[in-house]
């Protein structure tokens, strides 16, 4: 039986995939990170603020939802994996940095009252930061899950808050990427806006706020 040089080409193309396809899998890295609580040696943690946000949600007119972000939080944990309800957590969430898919919404956002000595619609231009204080947590610590509660001061206002925590992974991270032990976690819960003063909108765009959080932490 002979063979064209069409069959021949394939033949050879697939013996040289054969080849270097092992070589190709060894050369491509792998995730540092896991979702192995026995990575977690524990202590005191600062937040990585390049990799940790708060995404909220709102009802837009019953027609979609509208989401934005905050960034550049800045804060610590402390975390012992023996101990998970010892916990406590503090971080910091500058609201004048908010981000939203419409440069007009986020300019409102931050617009200064209409008159003197009025109240902002939303935020107001030098907006004071958010603080997030943990009081309490339960951990259950075989799920990887955990309640935070703590109190939440948005706009000068200060509430109880209960996330919804749970366990993301942890590493060492590789001399290349910075080295020292990480840990990230995501959390949900949901507030109302107007128990912070913010009561532009309602029911237009709704009183209850979802937010998620993205949090990613840094061994000192």
């Amino acid at each position: 039986m002979s063979l064209s040089r069409k069959n021949l080409g394939l033949i050879a193309a697939a013996a040289a995939l054969a080849v270097t396809a092992p070589l190709i899998a060894q050369q491509a890295p792998s995730k540092p990170g896991a979702r192995d609580a026995a990575r977690i040696t524990g202590g005191s943690y600062t937040v990585d603020n390049e990799h940790t946000l708060v995404r909220w949600k709102v009802d837009h007119l019953g027609i979609t939802p509208y989401l934005g972000i905050f960034g550049q939080i800045t804060g610590s944990l402390t975390l012992d994996p023996k101990n998970p309800n010892a916990a406590k957590v503090d971080v910091t969430i500058p609201v004048a940095k908010v981000t939203t898919a419409s440069p007009g919404l986020t300019a409102h956002l931050l617009k200064a009252p209409a008159a003197a000595g009025g109240k902002p619609d939303f935020f107001g231009p030098t907006p004071a930061d958010a603080r997030f204080v943990s009081t309490a947590v339960v951990a259950d610590a075989a799920a990887g899950t955990a309640k935070i509660t703590g109190n939440l001061t948005v706009n000068g206002v200060t509430k109880p808050v209960t996330l919804d925590a749970s366990f993301y992974g942890a590493a060492t991270m590789p001399k290349e990427m910075g080295g020292g032990e990480m840990v990230g976690f995501e959390a949900k819960t949901t507030i109302k806006r107007s128990d912070f003063g913010v009561n532009m909108g309602i029911p237009l765009v709704s009183d209850e706020v979802d937010l998620e959080i993205v949090a990613a932490f840094v061994k000192k």
